[in-house]
């Protein structure tokens, strides 16, 4: 275990080591009263007398070697946390490298539950192992080791009656790492879920109250909350017995030595001194060795945290070389491109070109491969087949930086930063000055809501950006969008979240954006792209058309239908009938 962390220790390896050191020496400073004790109880065994002064002085350093053990383990766990923390440090800043090389749509997959839990819960218990477990665990038995060798030089049939115990103790602690470690994985999957569950039972909380689900909802809460409580209580139902019994035969070292010794004492065949020695020497061994086996205790589960984080880590990265955008113009072409979720293809052998400065509008029935399509010319996820090429240039020749340098991508869900909104619009442009920010909050249709905010455009976003609409976080987005002035636009229904009262506020924002861009967009509302250069058909992962708005309603069952559809939506309204 302490082979997997290294690596990520670096430089502060040394300081586990002097902590050890450290601790060990505090402990042997601990040990010295006992043997203290022993020169003071053996000359009265033999019907000698003890003087005052060496009382006093026994005395004198017993104290001294109890302070000294308070400052040397105190330093031993500096030491051992300073090299703890950098650890940390350097293993949360390995897995985020790791993670931003990953697909952004897998990082998405994963949760932020499972996230949240793997840079702050996972990681944290390794602090456990380095700062404590095995500085503190090297000390304590280190130090029992010692203390056993000193007795066996003392005297060895005392000696091995002091380790009687310690058969049963070990024995016990096995079974329980055994029957520990066939639970663990079912544990740990279990607390994955319920952390999922638990973000997204309260960030759906509003939508959930607004529909009457919370029956539903909460089941499902309540389902993976009991799912962990009940994995949590078997594991510890079956760990708790062999537990308690090996924490109460280990630190009774001098179970047999007592009783069997003094048998050998009285026999004739050890000495009295010989015995109180071992007795105290013994008394000296317990608890450091109990420590040492309950920090022995952690590695199984530290070891399959390390081994979760590093499976994170070595993930799939996405695919680029990293060069710089070196393209011929902005056309972009998707030739025979396939690609699937979990092996289930979604997107099947579509070829499509979309020309410099024009729009290209993407429809279909949901799940028919709109958004996915869209996902795969910003290289959110690897293509599983063909090839996708900006200007000639394949997607996957260049970095993500200088694709994004590109492209601009306002989804549908856009997410604000807790800042000014201001501060979020200059995200599209960091070197924008703030005239360039408000004329794009100006041209993305901001002003309206932006005057009714205390502080105007500083205003504070909140959480998520929850003190703004639906529409009014995507006019941020757009604004940032237009503030990147990017050569190709992206738009995945990019007005889902808007009134009717606001859409003509949106489409003139859209039209500031596209103007002399190369344009994908995706639309539910078919009535926002018939004056699309090309619009794109899509069913079930395949491209069965590709025309315009006109041509499509002769030749195209598919938009055909729906269009009337779109149709029928547009014109439904809520109307009153008062009876007399």
């Amino acid at each position: 275990m302490f082979k997997k962390v290294k690596p990520y220790m670096g430089s502060y390896t040394k300081y586990t080591y002097l902590a050890a050191a450290f601790m060990l020496t505090a402990i042997i400073a601990s040990m010295v009263p006992y043997y203290l004790v022993y020169r003071i109880i053996k000359p009265l065994t033999e019907g000698e007398s003890v003087g005052g002064t060496f009382l006093a002085a026994s005395l004198g350093i017993s104290a001294v070697c109890l302070v000294l053990h308070a400052v040397l383990y105190v330093l031993g766990l500096k030491f051992s946390h300073i090299a703890a923390y950098n650890t940390l440090k350097n293993l949360r800043c390995s897995l985020q490298r790791k993670m931003e090389k990953q697909p952004l749509g897998t990082i998405q997959e994963k949760g932020s539950g499972r996230i949240k839990k793997l840079f702050t819960d996972d990681i944290e218990q390794v602090e456990l192992l380095l700062a404590h477990a095995i500085p503190e665990g090297i000390a304590n038995l280190g130090i029992a080791v010692i203390a056993i060798i000193c007795m066996f030089f003392v005297d060895w049939r005392l000696a091995l009656l002091s380790l009687g115990s310690l058969p049963l103790g070990l024995f016990a602690m096995g079974m329980m790492f055994k029957s520990g470690m066939a639970k663990m994985n079912d544990y740990y999957t279990a607390a994955t879920k319920m952390n999922n569950t638990i973000i997204e039972y309260v960030n759906g909380m509003e939508v959930v109250k607004v529909f009457g689900r919370d029956g539903e909802s909460y089941k499902r809460y309540e389902t993976d909350i009991k799912s962990y409580r009940d994995f949590t209580l078997d594991w510890y139902r079956i760990c708790w017995p062999w537990m308690a019994l090996y924490s109460a035969l280990i630190p009774c070292v001098a179970l047999v030595t007592i009783p069997v010794g003094t048998l050998l004492v009285i026999n004739g065949v050890c000495t009295l001194a010989d015995l109180v020695l071992v007795v105290c020497l013994s008394l000296a061994v317990g608890m450091p060795l109990l420590k040492a086996m309950n920090f022995a205790g952690k590695f199984p589960q530290l070891n399959y945290k390390v081994a979760e984080i590093e499976k994170a880590m070595e993930a799939e990265p996405l695919k680029t070389k990293g060069n710089k955008f070196i393209g011929n113009g902005r056309d972009i072409s998707f030739k025979n491109v396939s690609f699937g979720y979990n092996d289930e293809e979604v997107i099947h052998n579509i070829s499509l070109d979309l020309k410099q400065g024009t729009m290209t509008a993407l429809v279909g029935e949901s799940g028919s491969g709109k958004s996915t399509l869209a996902k795969l010319l910003v290289h959110y996820y690897d293509i599983g087949g063909g090839s996708i090429t900006i200007g000639g240039q394949d997607i996957t020749d260049m970095s993500l930086e200088a694709l994004n340098e590109q492209i601009s991508y306002v989804s549908q869900e856009q997410f604000l930063f807790n800042t000014s909104l201001y501060e979020n619009i200059l995200l599209g442009n960091p070197a924008a000055s703030r005239d360039q920010v408000l004329v794009a909050a100006n041209q993305a249709q901001c002003d309206e809501f932006l005057q009714r905010l205390p502080d105007g455009i500083d205003t504070m976003a909140g959480d998520g950006g929850k003190q703004l609409s639906g529409g009014e976080r995507q006019r941020i987005s757009l604004a940032r969008a237009l503030l990147k002035n990017a050569p190709i636009i992206v738009l995945d229904e990019a007005t889902a979240f808007i009134d009717p009262e606001n859409e003509e506020k949106m489409n003139a924002a859209i039209a500031n954006i596209i103007k002399d861009k190369t344009v994908l967009v995706i639309a539910h509302r078919l009535q926002t792209i018939v004056n699309a250069d090309k619009i794109c058909v899509l069913r079930d992962g395949e491209l069965v058309a590709a025309d315009r708005h006109e041509k499509l309603l002769e030749s195209c069952e598919d938009y055909k239908k729906l269009w009337e559809l779109s149709q029928e939506r547009s014109a439904w309204s809520i109307g009153n009938e008062v009876k007399a």
